[in-house]
């Protein structure tokens, strides 16, 4: 059964002072991983929203089956990113999982494994935990689709996941790599190389 990530990374990275989609990890850019990441897995498409820059960043992800929407309004926050990656999820799809472009340290064996709890459970939103903590990505049951595209500003589903507590499911997973994510240069520098 499909289900679809949407992939965040139209920002302009302001904290990190370049841009960190670009950046060098591993054997690829930090956005680089995180789409590599999501190919070992078992989403059955790839939403890639840009914005900053974003023909530079195309030119270094062009060959990857991935399919990108540029957000033109990327600097009015995160809620425009959602809102255009939604409008390009495959009609067939049972959920839209939200992930991060800066999170390239989680693995296809953790998103895996929130894709299966999302089928064997009853519930319609799927939050990874690391020792008790909420990370990304979230899953989103594609009943949520209208709420989310409702969103404004600069957040992303988190008042959804207050409006419905009792259909959110919280998955502990082994790696802490779901609370994560490279905003300054101290964090890329504490995980690259």
């Amino acid at each position: 059964m499909p289900l679809s990530v949407i992939i965040l990374a139209a920002g302009q990275s302001s904290r990190m002072g370049q841009i960190k989609q670009l950046m060098p990890f591993r054997q690829s850019t930090v956005l680089g991983e995180v789409i590599n990441n999501f190919l070992l897995s078992a989403v059955s498409e790839i939403i890639l929203v840009l914005g900053h820059r974003a023909e530079e960043v195309m030119k270094t992800i062009a060959s990857k089956p991935t399919k990108i929407v540029i957000n033109p309004d990327y600097r009015r926050g995160m809620s425009t990113s959602i809102i255009a990656g939604l409008n390009h999820v495959d009609t067939q799809t049972r959920a839209v999982m939200l992930a991060l472009g800066d999170q390239p340290l989680i693995g296809s064996l953790t998103i895996n494994r929130l894709i299966r709890a999302f089928y064997r459970h009853d519930r319609g939103i799927i939050i990874p935990t690391y020792r008790g903590k909420r990370g990304h990505p979230i899953i989103f049951a594609i009943k949520y689709k209208e709420e989310l595209l409702k969103l404004k500003g600069d957040v992303g589903g988190r008042q959804i996941i207050k409006d419905h507590p009792n259909d959110v499911l919280s998955v502990e997973v082994a790696s802490e790599s779901v609370v994560v994510d490279f905003d300054t240069k101290n964090d890329y520098q504490a995980h690259v190389g």
